[in-house]
């Protein structure tokens, strides 16, 4: 659903049903363990669904902002042969840039798949964490009408810096903590529990503005604490 509405261009609903998406993600792995339904199936359908919902969503979502950062309004994907005629140049098809996001992910979650190191912390950037940051974009430009804040995000380098900038963090060597609680006590998940005050405050403070701080912040914490894996 998050795809279907991404393409028809109303980004705020692809945004919803793709963090509905990273939601159940977050919590299917508690929900087969209170089920005792775990299965070598269900491991396959979880990375399948991560490269949909947290790949192929904001690959699409970049593409649109992408396309409306160069003419102003996003592109008629169903109708896409036509709506490149606006400019039969090689500028026309940058947009399309956007779509590295969705092989950058896809190839991410191949790599965590096969990678032993990756048990209780992570190596670059989760694609939901990227995801988030994705859609904070349009969300941002929906419901915080902050004028410079538009103008920069409607930059079409500031978004193609960006899309480069997640297909580098997503497959970079750097150790990232991971949500994965072994027991609930706070002695031994300070850092985790203390993020997420942060993060609620900052929510509660800047609304959407907030994602790309938060995810600026526990990159910088866990380049700081350097989580073993």
């Amino acid at each position: 659903m998050a795809i279907i509405f991404a393409v028809s261009g109303d980004l705020v609903a692809a945004s919803f049903f793709a963090f509905t998406g990273i939601f159940f993600d977050f919590f299917d792995g508690f929900a087969a363990r209170a089920l005792n339904a775990q299965s070598q199936v269900g491991l396959e359908l979880d990375s399948l669904a991560d490269v949909v919902t947290s790949g192929v969503v904001p690959g699409i979502v970049m593409l649109q902002l992408l396309s409306e950062s160069f003419t102003g309004h996003t592109m008629d994907i169903a109708n896409v042969t036509s709506d490149l005629g606006w400019n039969n140049s090689i500028v026309g098809y940058l947009p399309f840039i956007g779509l590295l996001i969705t092989v950058a992910s896809a190839y991410r979650l191949a790599k965590f798949n096969v990678d032993t190191r990756q048990t209780s912390s992570f190596i670059g950037l989760p694609t939901p964490a990227n995801t988030l940051l994705i859609l904070s974009f349009p969300l941002i430009l929906t419901f915080q009408n902050i004028t410079s804040i538009e103008d920069v995000i409607l930059n079409h380098w500031f978004l193609i810096g960006i899309t480069l900038l997640s297909c580098v963090l997503l497959n970079a060597e750097i150790p990232l903590f991971a949500f994965k609680f072994k027991t609930w006590g706070f002695k031994e998940n300070a850092i985790k529990y203390i993020f997420l005050i942060v993060a609620i405050a900052l929510i509660a403070l800047l609304k959407f503005i907030a994602i790309p701080i938060i995810l600026l912040l526990y990159i910088s914490i866990s380049l700081v604490v350097k989580p073993k894996s």
